[in-house]
């Protein structure tokens, strides 16, 4: 068999998304060669290690052995390569974060400058939801997760980084003539995110908390879907601050301020206790210690003012 490491890599991803073609935006690749080098790589073996249904492509039980095999190699390699780099003095090598989607907005700001003091390390940021977080975590598939709600079944390790506002906003001057007082959630409909969500879970803990009844609008599965309903007129919402920057400066939404509603969490980045980290691993956790107070009044100083 003459097989190449970039061969394997592109198997390996092929499994993970069961797509070329998201296989080759991973890869930063076009999809015919994706498809050549994966046909190249099929033609060494007898057995199939795919089989394609519909659009989708599926890894045969045989495939999935080669997978785990070309995985165990392709991190070989990884670690030769990073073993050499580090005995030069550079440090270098792969840190993988798994983000919930409001974490966009604060993830890339605790993690510029060092990736610019060390630009031999790659990063891979998955941006998703909740519940795929801590399957990536649980899994061991990532080295940080970052969420707001810290799970109660996992034994980890965290790092707290930055306050989490929540603030009911709506349409600018909607409620310019109401009595704002808690009792308002009574009557007023509340666009929810979907069952699982930090934020969602921090809103039901205060409203049960205060035995507050509440109207339920609807429900959807992003912020952006969120934010972008409650400025059609579909109702109102209660939002991570950090989430709505610019909605807020360009008066689309507005903050109600509501006496004694008082939503707050923390933002956490957290590691599997047990989790033998990288050497890469240990410096961005040693990075972020000793530069988060910095970054936080730097970049989001603004929060203060507008909560």
């Amino acid at each position: 068999m003459n097989y190449s490491l970039n061969q394997l890599l592109i198997f390996t991803q092929v499994a993970r998304h069961g797509s070329i073609t998201k296989a080759a935006e991973e890869l930063h690749l076009t999809q015919p060669a994706v498809s050549i080098q994966l046909k190249n790589f099929q033609q060494q073996f007898d057995i199939p290690l795919t089989e394609l249904i519909g659009r989708k492509i599926y890894i045969t039980e045989f495939g999935r052995e080669i997978v785990k095999a070309a995985e165990l190699i392709i991190s070989e390699m990884e670690h030769i390569q990073f073993r050499s780099k580090l005995h030069k003095g550079i440090l270098a090598g792969k840190i993988t974060i798994s983000v919930v989607s409001t974490g966009k907005y604060i993830m890339p700001y605790f993690l510029s400058d060092f990736l610019k003091l060390h630009p031999n390390i790659e990063l891979q940021m998955d941006v998703t939801n909740k519940t795929r977080v801590l399957e990536n975590l649980e899994r061991n598939e990532v080295d940080f997760s970052l969420v707001s709600v810290m799970p109660e079944n996992l034994t980890l390790e965290q790092l707290p980084l930055l306050k989490n506002n929540l603030v009911l906003v709506g349409k600018r001057n909607d409620l310019i003539n109401t009595k704002l007082t808690l009792g308002i959630f009574n009557t007023l409909p509340l666009i929810f995110r979907e069952s699982g969500s930090g934020t969602r879970h921090t809103v039901e803990a205060f409203f049960h908390k205060h035995n507050i009844k509440h109207v339920k609008s609807m429900e959807l599965t992003s912020n952006e879907a969120v934010k972008q309903a409650v400025i059609a007129g579909l109702g109102y919402s209660i939002l991570p601050l950090i989430g709505i920057k610019n909605e807020l400066y360009l008066d689309q939404l507005e903050i109600i301020d509501i006496p004694k509603l008082k939503l707050e969490s923390e933002w956490n980045l957290v590691w599997l206790k047990a989790k033998n980290l990288s050497p890469q691993a240990k410096a961005l956790i040693k990075y972020i210690e000793t530069n988060k107070l910095r970054i936080a009044e730097e970049h989001f100083g603004w929060i203060d003012a507008s909560s």
